[in-house]
């Protein structure tokens, strides 16, 4: 059967107290709204139609994409109101509801509620809570079957008891939707369309209600302040964290790994505490990462090791190449087989060859750097010149004194030294040795100032 999808993503969330729309806080480093429309994708869905209201030139401008439909709710009259908008645009056989603000829902449960819907049946996505205080309540009859919702604030004392909970995610046949949500009323305590009310009027039609719960009740945890986003910040990346030592990771604390994009990894990979992955990160075996780093969008090819409060972005590091500790790559920054960068090295848009070195206090920027070679303490490649940037080419063997400045574009050749502390401004022929510093002065009979008394 086809399928629409609803997302309600207008709600302003005042307990948020920010200016950015609830629904665009992010969980994982994703707003989540973006978490359920990526769920939502995963059900290859005719149709997504987003429901926007507070900030909703700010939601559109971030999660744009061909395969969304945005609806507008110029007025926020409540849940039922909300869906009705979108009720012009759905075509499909079936209707799912998911909300903006609940980004952790997995396709799992969402493909075993979507399994009840029939023309005869609704699916209704329920959790059994300990505390359920602000859910509707699932009121049933005494063979077992869903009569109706009760919302928290219209509910009597004995149905407050009821720990059985509306999530609020709702899998219905559409030709019985805009029916219903024509007959809504907003005779109840908020004055608003109740979406809940559907379940009574699809058990006076004579159709079944037949529910599903989630395998884990954080799944349809939804945020309406920073308490709540936290949580599901940090249930995310627990989740997260499990995932990976399932797939033979060492965390040496689970508690203490973020994950903010994806990432891909091989066997006996060790990761320290403190760590962020990024984007998308691809982590081959026997790669470890010390604690304190940030890696985003980068490749770490078998047995590399990144040490300690290293920083890297857009990077790629070869097979048995290491960097740090205080290391920072950025993009562009390649790292051949068993090549080497320091602590308080920086690279950009630069490749090292195999085996090259570059073990402390450098930066080295648009740079090519041929196999073998060593770049000394100190040494910086001036690759911008207020308006372009330069490159900067070396051969093989290549030794680079200490404190030498590389002022681009130039080239060195294979097996070319330079003294420390030169700077070189013009090419350096292969087997030579460039020196390029003042020759030096002593001067007898020198006076240190004093300090005016």
């Amino acid at each position: 059967m086809s399928l629409d999808i609803v997302i309600l993503a207008a709600g302003q969330g005042t307990r948020m107290r920010s200016a950015l729309p609830k629904v665009l806080h992010p969980v994982a480093g994703k707003s989540m709204l973006g978490h359920v429309i990526d769920t939502a994708r995963e059900l290859q869905p005719q149709g997504i139609h987003v429901v926007i209201g507070h900030g909703a030139d700010t939601v559109r401008e971030r999660l744009a994409g061909d395969d969304l439909n945005f609806v507008m709710q110029t007025e926020q009259l409540g849940t039922g109101h909300a869906v009705a908008q979108a009720l012009p645009a759905l075509t499909a056989e079936r209707v799912l509801i998911l909300y903006g603000d609940v980004p952790l829902i997995e396709k799992s449960t969402l493909e075993r509620l979507l399994l009840q819907v029939s023309d005869q049946q609704l699916g209704l996505l329920t959790v059994t809570l300990a505390d359920p205080t602000g859910y509707g309540r699932i009121v049933r009859n005494a063979a077992g079957q869903v009569e109706a919702i009760v919302e928290h604030k219209d509910a009597s004392e004995a149905q407050r008891l009821i720990t059985e909970g509306n999530t609020g995610i709702l899998a219905v046949p559409a030709s019985k939707l805009g029916e219903w949500l024509g007959r809504l009323s907003n005779s109840n305590a908020q004055g608003e369309y109740y979406l809940t009310d559907v379940i009574a009027m699809a058990v006076n039609d004579g159709l079944v209600v037949a529910t599903e719960q989630p395998l884990d009740a954080m799944e349809v945890q939804g945020a309406n302040d920073r308490i709540q986003l936290a949580e599901l910040e940090r249930h995310y990346q627990q989740r997260a964290a499990r995932a990976l030592m399932t797939q033979g990771v060492t965390l040496r604390d689970p508690a203490r790994f973020d994950l903010r994009g994806e990432v891909t990894v091989g066997r006996d990979v060790m990761i320290d505490i403190n760590v962020i992955l990024e984007g998308k990160v691809v982590i081959e075996d026997g790669v470890q990462i010390g604690a304190n780093c940030f890696i985003k969008d980068s490749i770490l090819r078998k047995g590399v090791v990144v040490k300690a409060n290293s920083h890297l972005e857009g990077a790629e590091m070869g097979e048995g190449s290491d960097c740090g500790p205080f290391a920072r790559l950025r993009p562009g920054a390649v790292l051949g087989k068993k090549a080497h960068v320091g602590n308080f090295v920086e690279l950009k848009n630069a490749v090292l060859g195999e085996g090259a070195k570059a073990g402390h206090l450098s930066y080295l920027g648009d740079a090519e750097i041929g196999a073998r070679s060593n770049i000394g303490a100190g040494t910086i490649t001036c690759n911008y010149d207020g308006a372009n940037k330069h490159r900067t080419v070396m051969g093989e063997d290549v030794f680079i004194g200490s404190n030498s400045s590389l002022v681009a574009p130039v080239s060195l050749g294979d097996r070319a030294v330079t003294g420390a502390g030169s700077v070189i401004t013009s090419e350096v022929p292969v087997d030579n040795l460039a020196v390029g510093r003042a020759r030096q002065r002593n001067i007898a009979g020198w006076k240190r100032p004093v300090k005016n008394k």
